[in-house]
């Protein structure tokens, strides 16, 4: 943004032909600045505008208007100007252009209207604008300023708290659905283990139930043998009786283990 301008601005214009009021301030020269003239208009719902190198004359119609008369406008005087604002409390911000470098220079000063106010000068004093000059604030006025002022600041910390709250909760909520994706995941895992168990189970079972029938045929055709060895022996020479009662014995543990064998695969069946 420019700061220079050699005539003069729409804007300065417009404000030559006002009178001073809660927008305008005409000065003559930066020393006529004091900390009270930018602590009135940073207290004001606006904020407001010092010319600086104007003087004040009365118009034909009665209206006193601003007209330009020059001043210092180098580094000191917009030091000082700086200082000024800089000593307030809070400091206030302002914006310094020189206009009418062609013929007589001026300053022109904004003062934003401040985002923390109430201000005050250095020796604490709380000023606004009104009908064109400075008037201190009042208790009440103060008071409101205060609770305007905390109100939003809570407001403002309401809000990131919300959002800090917002954010945890959705921080919870996508850590529940990802714990309850693996549980699911587990138990999938766990359905698929025991279908697989079971099917081993069925397959040992069946391999089970083959072998003891295997076994139930080789026992019994084991006794088939005894029996027809029974009968050659009965029929040589020898010892005949001590191999009948080996025979008789050998034959009735197996006809028991037979007898077992049936009776578990019928359960197993």
């Amino acid at each position: 943004m420019r700061k220079e301008y050699r005539g003069i601005t729409g804007r300065t214009r417009r404000l030559l032909q006002m009178p001073e009021g809660v927008n305008v301030d005409f000065k003559r020269e930066a020393s006529a600045v004091h900390a009270s003239d930018l602590v009135a208009f940073a207290n004001a719902a606006s904020g407001g505008t010092l010319l600086i190198g104007i003087d004040e004359y009365t118009s034909d119609d009665g209206v006193q208007r601003g007209q330009v008369v020059g001043c210092d406008v180098d580094d000191g005087a917009r030091l000082s100007l700086i200082n000024k604002a800089t000593g307030c409390y809070p400091n206030i911000d302002v914006e310094i252009f020189i206009e009418n470098l062609g013929a007589r220079p001026f300053l022109r000063v904004e003062i934003p209207a401040g985002p923390s106010k109430p201000y005050c000068t250095p020796s604490g004093q709380y000023t606004m604008r009104a009908d064109g000059r400075n008037r201190a604030l009042y208790p009440e006025e103060l008071l409101s300023i205060f609770m305007d002022r905390e109100g939003e600041q809570f407001l403002s910390r309401f809000r990131n708290a919300v959002f800090r709250l917002e954010h945890q909760v959705g921080g919870i909520s996508h850590s529940i659905n990802d714990g309850l994706l693996q549980v699911s995941q587990h138990i999938h895992d766990l359905d698929d283990q025991l279908r697989r168990t079971f099917s081993r189970i069925d397959q040992l079972t069946d391999s089970s139930k083959k072998r003891s029938r295997n076994m139930l045929q080789t026992l019994r055709d084991s006794q088939e043998s005894i029996g027809n060895l029974e009968r050659l022996l009965s029929e040589g020479n020898g010892n005949q009786q001590r191999y009948q009662v080996m025979l008789r014995e050998v034959e009735e543990k197996l006809g028991g283990l037979l007898d077992n064998m049936t009776s578990d695969t019928a359960v197993d069946g």
